[in-house]
């Protein structure tokens, strides 16, 4: 956006915050998470010590509220969001259940009096949860099918949960997606679409996509010594579904039924591993259970109601590799009227997902645009030409840090790659790296 290096200079050198100018010592344990109101005039923080911490952020930052969740069986605060109206806090944690299953929950916080309004489950707990609009939020569960099937459901619920009446629905579910290959729906986030044409951002992505006549996605490698930059491989997503040939006229299902019969009488022994047969015979349910998409999502020209909801996935391992988008429709975005499941035909047991973005790697991080237009994604790269035989054993992944842009727009990738960060946790521990997106700058 700068028009000279001394305006770049200036821009820098008076918007960066580079002096610590307080020490907020409050927490005596691990800080996961901050998150601010919209105002500015608040924010939250939530820690290992299993408090969220609500704070004042004047000249002098001052602590308005403490709330300890442990009495909950809340193991620790992780996350929170204020909804449209800086009204209401929601703080998503990490609960211990029976037999030390770890699920999740979320609770809702009045700014008004600092009271605790309801708590809802949210497994896994790194779904996080996040706001529709001002009054409800989304949540989401998951339901084993097989040893590496399973089926995330996602959740409507009132933030207020006192009971009004029996036919006042507190909770709605929303969708319904079956997973494949030990994967899960994770941090749910909502982009309202209504926010595209007034952008706040400052750099023109259609110029900048022009101006770029190649294929590949180059990467600015800012952490390393090497200023050479790298050429990236264009990825071509995976299909979801593998379709299986028909053998003249005969269906895939009466296929796949004889080769059970076969195997189970001893006739044949199996060429495929019991995960390989699993995902085999899920696929095949899903795809002749799953509701059709409703609308390409490019083809609309009005957005002005349109809210999408984003999320990591995958397909072929556990550890998020895709990112989801599930367009929501304003007579979804209600807990009246009838739950899911009344109002579809028994076939349609699934869900399918409007458009699958594929990172090829580990994702760690999502966040937002202020106009919510870009989403901005961190990912630890796989190697390029990797094969996944075993959806428990993920390839190794890279120590840098990518940093993706999406328009959602278009459903493009637009920005080239900053590779600025360098992480060590191998796939199994790797952890989330919150990301917040302002006008000038991202953290």
């Amino acid at each position: 956006a700068a028009v000279s290096w001394y305006d770049e200079f200036q821009r820098l050198y008076d918007t960066i915050p580079c002096v610590e100018v307080q020490a907020l010592k409050e927490h005596n344990d691990q800080v996961l998470h901050l998150s601010f109101s919209h105002s500015g005039c608040l924010f939250a923080s939530c820690s290992k010590d299993c408090t969220v911490k609500i704070w004042s952020n004047e000249l002098d930052i001052s602590l308005q509220h403490s709330s300890n969740m442990r009495p909950y069986n809340w193991s620790y605060t992780q996350f929170s969001q204020f909804n449209s109206d800086d009204s209401l806090l929601l703080v998503s944690g990490v609960f211990v259940g029976p037999h030390n299953s770890s699920s999740g929950e979320i609770a809702v916080i009045s700014m008004e009096n600092f009271t605790l309004l309801s708590r809802v489950r949210n497994k896994p707990y790194d779904v996080f949860g996040c706001w529709l609009n001002e009054t409800n939020l989304i949540s989401g569960n998951l339901h084993r099918i097989g040893r590496i099937t399973s089926c995330s459901v996602l959740w409507l619920n009132n933030a207020f949960q006192g009971i009004e009446s029996e036919n006042v629905n507190v909770v709605k579910r929303l969708f319904k997606i079956q997973n494949l290959n030990a994967s899960t729906i994770r941090t749910v986030m909502v982009a309202d679409c209504s926010r595209y044409d007034s952008p706040d951002l400052l750099l023109d992505y259609e110029e900048q996509l022009a101006a770029s006549s190649t294929t590949t996605c180059p990467v600015f490698d800012l952490g390393s010594d090497s200023e050479e930059e790298e050429a990236k491989p264009k990825q071509t997503p995976e299909p979801a579904v593998q379709e299986l040939p028909d053998d003249g006229g005969v269906r895939a299902e009466d296929g796949l039924q004889q080769l059970f019969d076969d195997i189970m009488e001893g006739r044949v022994r199996p060429a495929m591993t019991e995960t390989e047969l699993e995902t085999k015979v899920a696929e095949l349910f899903v795809r002749n259970r799953t509701k059709p998409p409703e609308l390409n999502l490019l083809s609309t020209d009005s957005n002005s109601k349109t809210k999408y909801l984003i999320f990591t996935t995958g397909c072929l391992t556990y550890s998020p590799h895709q990112i989801g988008i599930k367009r929501i429709l304003p007579h979804q975005m209600t807990t009246a009227g009838p739950v899911l499941g009344e109002e579809r035909r028994s076939d349609e047991f699934f869900d399918s997902l409007d458009h699958v973005i594929d990172i090829h790697g580990h994702i760690i991080g999502m966040g937002l645009s202020p106009d919510h237009r870009y989403l901005y994604v961190n990912s630890r790269a796989w190697p390029r030409d990797c094969i996944i035989s075993d959806p428990m054993q993920p390839p190794p992944i890279a120590e840098e840090i990518d940093l993706h842009v999406f328009d959602l727009k278009t459903m493009k990738e637009v920005k080239r790659a900053l590779r600025a960060h360098r992480a060590y946790t191998p796939n199994e521990e790797c952890f989330f790296i919150f990301l917040d997106v302002s006008r000038d700058f991202v953290a």
